[in-house]
């Protein structure tokens, strides 16, 4: 790396969605700038700089005899269950003169690839000792290539053996201990690590993302929900309607576009959340396209208004990162109470009989001669338009009315939990007998309390 090729301007170049492909080798020794342009992503490489992977029980009896430094592994596994493998490769793969890596744990988007046996070491050839008393990493804390895919979805990858992809590696002949002779797929493999570090795989693309009423609710007959019924994307909803979500994804793999399956293990989620997830639901693949596949998913919305929003977050390793936020409006349901209100007044007396405006019965001293219900609706209408501008109920929202006393006729309680003020008060008709009591004053007279 030359003098002008900064660790500082290789960090940019990712940033700036620039994919890497970095080899080292323990045949030269490691440029102080690499090993600090690595130590930045929390890669550790041996200090001395020019250590090898040693294996005495996996090495190519061939090429390694005596040194045990060419290292004869099977093909990477798969990281986890629900993790797609990307570097299957059909054979045994060679890692003659390997540089050691040890990758610290407080990076998310670090992600070995291949890691050495448990039997293998780093040491430092040059030294003359016999033993390796304190070696740098042993077993599975080495490893032999990683990757780190940033949040921008650029991709670095580390191969600690330079010399794995060279023509003499690609179609060689190897024989581990106790193994019969077979041909390496390092040439499968640098096809496989080659073609996910720049993009040709695990390259995600979203398509269309629709959401739209999947039908009229019972109590929503308005035009409104009958119009958004055939509509796509809507921005407002209301409380409690059935919605149907639709995401289309696709997978770029070498030369074309295909139908995006994830791993049987894992599910593609959906989020319907304000602060915090209200729903997290699988999202099932329904249907499929030439290069798509369709993912779908219905639920009902809360009995809450706010502004919502549907959420794909979907990040998975050696996969690019995908996050499809579309927003939504779920307005208030004090439509819901008013039109409850007006029906409750266009019945009473006030109007019918009495001939009065609504206005005026709504005021005293009118409005203590409408019936009870209306009385109860007119204030659970008050506190519904309050609770749109109260900062207390901004996120929590206004009681529900499909459940609201108001709507069925109850006198309701204190606005959040506990009992009403008035719970413990006995209610009175005023014919109960008087209590007749005596007391003695501080003067010293007897009076009578009733």
């Amino acid at each position: 790396m030359g003098p002008s090729l900064t660790p500082n301007l290789l960090l940019q170049f990712i940033n700036n969605n620039g994919n890497i492909l970095l080899t080292l080798s323990a045949e030269s020794p490691v440029p102080s700038a690499i090993s600090s342009l690595l130590l930045e992503l929390d890669i550790h490489l041996p200090p001395d700089r020019t250590s090898l992977v040693t294996d005495h029980f996996n090495y190519d009896t061939i090429s390694a005899s005596e040194k045990h430094d060419v290292l004869v592994l099977p093909q990477p596994s798969s990281l986890r269950k629900d993790v797609k493998n990307f570097f299957d490769v059909n054979g045994v793969i060679a890692f003659p003169r390997a540089v050691a890596q040890e990758l610290g744990a407080s990076s998310s988007l670090l992600t070995p690839i291949i890691r050495a046996p448990e039997t293998a070491y780093s040491f430092n050839p040059k030294e003359e000792a016999e033993t390796v008393e304190e070696p740098f990493a042993v077993g599975s804390q080495i490893t032999l290539v990683s990757a780190i895919q940033a949040r921008n979805s650029a991709r670095f990858t580390i191969l600690g053996s330079a010399e794995a992809l060279e023509n003499a590696w690609f179609d060689a002949n190897v024989k581990a201990q106790g193994a019969r002779e077979l041909r390496s797929s390092n040439r499968e493999f640098a096809k496989c690590l080659s073609a996910w570090t720049f993009m040709e795989t695990g390259v995600l693309k979203v398509g269309r993302v629709e959401h739209h009423l999947s039908s009229v609710p019972e109590s929503g007959s308005s035009n409104d929900s009958a119009a958004q019924l055939d509509s796509l994307n809507p921005k407002i909803y209301r409380i409690k309607n059935d919605v149907t979500f639709n995401i289309e994804l696709s997978e770029y793999l070498f030369d074309h576009v295909a139908p995006f399956a994830p791993s049987l293990e894992d599910a593609v989620q959906l989020e319907f959340n304000m602060l915090s997830p209200f729903h997290r639901l699988d999202l099932q693949p329904v249907s499929k396209t030439v290069n798509s596949t369709i993912f779908s998913t219905n639920f009902r919305l809360p009995d809450q208004h706010g502004i919502f929003a549907f959420r794909v977050n979907y990040k998975r390793p050696f996969l690019t990162n995908i996050d499809v936020k579309p927003g939504l409006t779920m307005p208030s349901s004090c439509k819901d109470i008013r039109a409850a209100l007006a029906d409750c007044l266009q019945s009473s007396d006030c109007i019918i009989i009495q001939r009065n405006q609504p206005n005026d019965c709504l005021r005293p001293p009118l409005l203590e001669t409408l019936p009870t219900r209306c009385q109860q609706l007119k204030k659970g209408y008050g506190d519904c338009k309050r609770g749109m501008i109260d900062m207390r109920k901004r996120f929590r929202g206004n009681q529900p009315i499909a459940v609201s006393k108001e709507l069925e006729g109850e006198k309701p309680g204190q606005l959040y939990a506990g009992a009403g003020f008035a719970s413990g008060v006995k209610a009175t008709s005023g014919d109960e007998d008087l209590k007749v009591e005596t007391v003695v004053g501080v003067d010293g007279e007897r009076r009578v309390v009733r």
